[in-house]
């Protein structure tokens, strides 16, 4: 009897142990930025962002799950005036959101394509202060294999062994100032999957891989076809269809709200600042000692509502509170507003704003042409009066700095043509094209230009667009070269502006963009508000001229200058019209709106 009762305990101890189950929850924060509390720096207002707000959902989730781990994939030390200061002011301290992260238990941080804007001394403090590992597998010493980062981490949780692999774009090198990433090379990131999957799953013999990148999803998840322009920038979709063995995918970069299974493998990425917390759940099974994913699911939790952690904020408050005082330093006083009231209508003809900018950067550069965007529809500028830091930080959000390009004619003609596709006409109404806000607002990609003058007609084919493109009142030749000056993004051929990439640099100025703004005001200050109107987005129309018509009473019919109508349609001789002869000319887009704008339905 005895025996039997010592077989019958043995026996349900093996199966206990080999028929165990068990849950697995893996949170996921993304593109942080540098947010931890639930503000908009700009407007020092509320908003549902931050870590603190995260902290209180992973408090939660705590509670009710055992087995839980925190993976971060990228952006984290970049964005904020919080991590500016931090970063150029006074960054002997541990780096705030590193210091949250710890408090909060997280397990890896994949590195971004961000992390890199104020140098490798930075990083590589960042990464020396955190309790997690850093990891990118395909960042490797140049010319060579060997990671610069840890590649991979292996966490065992109740028994689950756990491979964590990092991964980043490829694309740094074409955004990112040389010297900040001096040494290093960045390797196709799905070749290098391939390499370290089969280390995790043959080698380390891992019950869990998680790939976390910082890169997007550029294929539609349900039909395969590209959502975007295949540039090789984002390969989450190639990472899935060419490197098998991947359990879990963590995305970063595209700042989208995704939570989708794709193949049967979880698919997140928590949008942006701290929007939303990323959850997969995992439920597993003991099989003869090798734990088994059985069932998975995925989603995406919004911060929005939730209360943030007071322990969390308390810890970052010292931080805060030179950051507010600092924002709030008067630099100087405008002269008229500054100010952005509607994003479309600044987009659509010059503005103070991007004046200002733009003129800045041929202050300090010497170019005599420059570009610059608006970068979010969240960006206002300042009013008449005091201009503080906060203003400025408010408007140039990135820590660009700027270069000075030679290029031909044709160039500038070809980047204003992708940039004048930014707009869709339809209906008489101006409004943005679907393919630059999906899947996610690149309004950034848009440039207004200074030093020249041309228009943008809504109403003709994409890539037709500009006409009137003029420097010093003429014609720009298509073969003569010029001197621009962008930031190190665009020049880079960042967002697609393959036209500039490989062009000769002239001259760079390395001081931020915003930094620079500020050191304008400083030194003059008082600025004043001005608008040459050297751009703007027109109609095309078409007038049939009639009998007794000459080109002198059409102008003032029409309200625009005899010069034009002759240059428009290419007239030799002014006094030769004819009845029946269809003439076009082009009038101001918003000025051809009804009086009360938002009739429109902008």
């Amino acid at each position: 009897m005895r025996k039997f009762v010592t077989l019958l305990l043995a026996l349900s101890l093996f199966v206990f142990v080999f028929a165990a189950t068990a849950e697995l929850v893996i949170l996921h924060t993304s593109d942080l930025h540098g947010n931890i509390f639930p503000i908009n720096y700009a407007t020092n207002k509320p908003s549902d962002v931050g870590l603190g707000k995260i902290a209180t959902l992973v408090k939660q989730i705590r509670n009710e799950y055992k087995n839980i781990l925190i993976v971060d994939t990228g952006d984290l030390i970049q964005g904020t005036p919080l991590e500016y200061y931090h970063s150029k002011i006074d960054n002997k301290p541990i780096d705030p959101m590193i210091l949250v992260m710890n408090k909060l238990g997280y397990s890896a941080w994949a590195l971004g394509n961000h992390e890199f804007n104020y140098g490798l001394g930075v990083l590589n403090k960042a990464i020396s202060e955190a309790q997690f590992p850093a990891l990118s597998a395909n960042i490797v010493k140049k010319g060579t294999d060997e990671p610069v980062f840890k590649p991979y981490h292996v966490v065992i949780i109740d028994g689950i062994k756990v491979g964590i692999l990092g991964l980043v774009t490829k694309f740094i090198p074409n955004w990112e100032e040389p010297n900040n990433i001096k040494g290093l090379d960045f390797l196709d990131p799905v070749e290098v999957a391939k390499k370290y999957v089969d280390i995790l799953k043959n080698k380390e013999k891992v019950d869990v891989l998680i790939v976390a990148y910082h890169g997007g999803l550029e294929r539609d998840p349900k039909t395969g076809e590209p959502t975007e322009e295949l540039t090789g920038e984002n390969q989450a979709y190639q990472l899935l269809q060419e490197v098998p063995g991947i359990d879990v995918l963590l995305l970063g970069h595209q700042h989208r709200n995704i939570a989708v299974k794709i193949n049967g493998v979880p698919v997140s990425m928590p949008s942006k600042w701290g929007k939303y917390l990323g959850k997969v759940t995992l439920k597993l099974e003991n099989d003869s000692g090798k734990w088994k994913i059985v069932d998975s699911s995925v989603e995406e939790i919004s911060v929005k509502g939730i209360e943030p952690d007071k322990e969390v904020l308390m810890l970052a408050k010292d931080y805060e509170d030179k950051v507010q005082k600092w924002l709030d330093q008067p630099i100087g006083v405008a002269k008229g507003d500054f100010w952005i009231s509607d994003p479309l209508f600044a987009r659509l003809e010059d503005n103070p704003l991007i004046e200002f900018v733009n003129k800045v950067q041929m202050y300090y550069s010497g170019a005599k042409i420059s570009s610059t965007a608006l970068f979010n529809n969240d960006i206002k500028g300042w009013k008449e009066g005091p201009v503080t830091l906060r203003d400025i930080y408010g408007v140039y959000i990135y820590p660009n700095t700027l270069k000075v390009l030679r290029v031909k004619g044709k160039d500038i003609k070809d980047a204003l043509e992708k940039s004048a596709d930014y707009f869709v006409y339809e209906n008489y109404k101006a409004d943005v094209n679907k393919s630059w806000v999906e899947p996610k607002p690149r309004h950034y990609n848009y440039d207004m230009w200074e030093g020249i003058s041309y228009k943008i007609v809504l109403n003709r084919p994409s890539g037709d667009r500009i006409i009137d493109l003029m420097f010093n009142g003429k014609p720009i030749d298509m073969d003569a070269e010029y001197e621009i000056v962008l930031n190190n993004y665009r020049a880079g051929g960042g967002g697609g502006y393959s036209m500039f990439k490989g062009k000769p640099v002239v001259r760079e100025v390395m001081m931020e963009v915003s930094e620079l703004m500020a050191d304008y005001i400083l030194e003059h200050k008082t600025i004043e508000a001005t608008v040459d109107h050297n751009w703007e987005a027109v109609v095309q129309y078409e007038y049939e001229v009639e009998k007794g018509d000459n080109l002198w009473s059409i102008s003032k019919l029409l309200g625009v200058s005899v010069d034009d109508l002759v240059k428009w349609n290419n007239i030799e001789n002014p006094d030769l019209i004819w009845p029946g002869m269809k003439l076009v000319y082009y009038k101001n887009y918003i000025d051809t709106l009804p009086p009360i704008k938002e009739v429109v339905g902008f």
